[in-house]
């Protein structure tokens, strides 16, 4: 119930209400918001070249490219919408490559201060959700904390309300109500990665809210945000025959966030930790048997330095940093579940990015993965021919991303 309440309290924050959409995204910043045109294209895109120095394996792929469309109906309303291809291709079975629509929402500008989003959008969680660009970020991959840990990028579909507020300026508060997620898709080591919907035919018979405090000041931005949702959208009948809770807000996951940003054109630092609570793991467990922990947990900090500050190339970035992230995908288990230490993990990232021109990143980065030992009891057929298990792996890692 705690939880619930922390939800409420932010909530009703967020509706106690600069109409502009406040994120970086280049897309929707550069695109709509400052341009005179009535429909605006743009986009980004990324590749990566990633070699496993213990497995002695390299891999090369085009991660994503996204097409950026929008259109201004009128001074009050605008259409928002994001096109992305991952993984270059897609095959009959879409195993390794995915089209989808990362966004595709309606922005109603009710004032100066107050806007509202309807459709398919990013809820306000974390650093990396709204802000995902590959050019706000200066490792070859997003971190990992808020890709395995918080979904980014996490779109669903649903209402949300931004506001900003006049008599302190700085602070924006914003809520929504989205669909829920599916508590088949979770699982051990998965998080709530592969419960989400995504817009694709998502059960709207369970629900989830969410609200961020965001506050600018000076060179800091801080947030704290939490979400709250159902994840079981069956039929009383068969949600009773799992014997599982469905409604609203049956059968619950909360996910709660706070972080904290310093930039200036020389130094940044970043810091997130987060919290994952599913107090039903256990009847989770019982009607999928997927090994659902109760909570999941970690943090991670950053920080870098541009060595062309104070030159006579400050139009031009040359970052180097380093960042420390630790999360476990199993801090606490129900008393069905497993523990496996193998998802309780670290990462040390330190790299260098350079930016020629505004829009362009040149990436390299060397990552050292630290885990726990496998759970040998949850390997059900071993193959013979399989590599062993490696508590530390290392990665070097090229880049180059774009955004326009």
């Amino acid at each position: 119930m705690k939880h619930s309440y922390i939800v409420l309290l932010l909530l009703s924050l967020g509706f106690s209400l600069h109409a502009q959409v406040i994120t970086r995204e280049d897309s929707l910043q550069a695109g709509l918001v400052r341009s005179s045109n009535s429909t605006v294209i743009s986009g980004y895109g990324e590749a990566s070249l990633k070699y496993n120095t213990n497995y002695q394996t390299a891999k090369a792929n085009l991660d994503r490219v996204v097409v950026f469309l929008g259109h201004r109906f009128s001074k009050k309303i605008s259409l928002f919408t994001e096109t992305e291809i991952e993984n270059a291709k897609v095959t009959n079975n879409g195993s390794d490559g995915e089209i989808s629509l990362e966004q595709a929402f309606l922005k109603f500008n009710a004032n100066k201060d107050l806007y509202i989003v309807a459709g398919l959008f990013l809820p306000r969680i974390g650093i990396t959700n709204e802000n995902h660009l590959p050019t706000t970020f200066n490792s070859v991959a997003r971190t990992q904390l808020e890709t395995q840990l918080i979904p980014a990028t996490w779109r669903e579909l649903g209402v949300g309300v931004y506001y900003s507020v006049p008599q302190i300026p700085g602070l924006n508060l914003s809520a929504c109500v989205v669909n829920g997620l599916n508590a088949q898709g979770m699982g051990g080591g998965q998080g709530i990665v592969n419960a989400r919907f995504e817009g694709q035919n998502a059960t709207a018979s369970n629900l989830a809210v969410n609200a961020a405090i965001l506050y600018y000041y000076k060179h800091f931005r801080f947030q704290a945000s939490g979400y709250y949702g159902g994840t079981v959208g069956l039929t009383p009948r068969s949600a009773d025959s799992l014997k599982l809770n469905s409604g609203a807000f049956g059968t619950p996951v909360g996910l709660y966030e706070i972080d904290a940003q310093y930039l200036t054109k020389g130094f940044y630092f970043k810091a997130l930790g987060c919290l994952v609570s599913l107090p039903d793991a256990q009847y989770i467990n019982r009607a999928y048997a997927n090994n659902t922990p109760s909570s999941m947990n970690g943090f991670y900090v950053e920080a870098g330095y541009n060595l062309l500050n104070k030159t006579k190339y400050e139009d031009k970035r040359l970052n180097i940093f380093g960042r420390y992230e630790y999360f476990d995908l199993n801090a606490t288990v129900p008393t069905n579940g497993i523990r496996n230490d193998a998802w309780r993990k670290s990462y040390i990232t330190g790299g260098v990015s350079f930016r020629p021109v505004q829009g362009v990143l040149i990436k390299a980065d060397v990552q050292v993965l630290t885990t726990g030992n496998y759970n040998q009891a949850l390997i059900i057929n071993p193959n013979p021919s399989a590599a062993p298990y490696l508590n530390q792996q290392t990665f070097v890692e090229l880049g180059i991303a774009y955004s326009f």
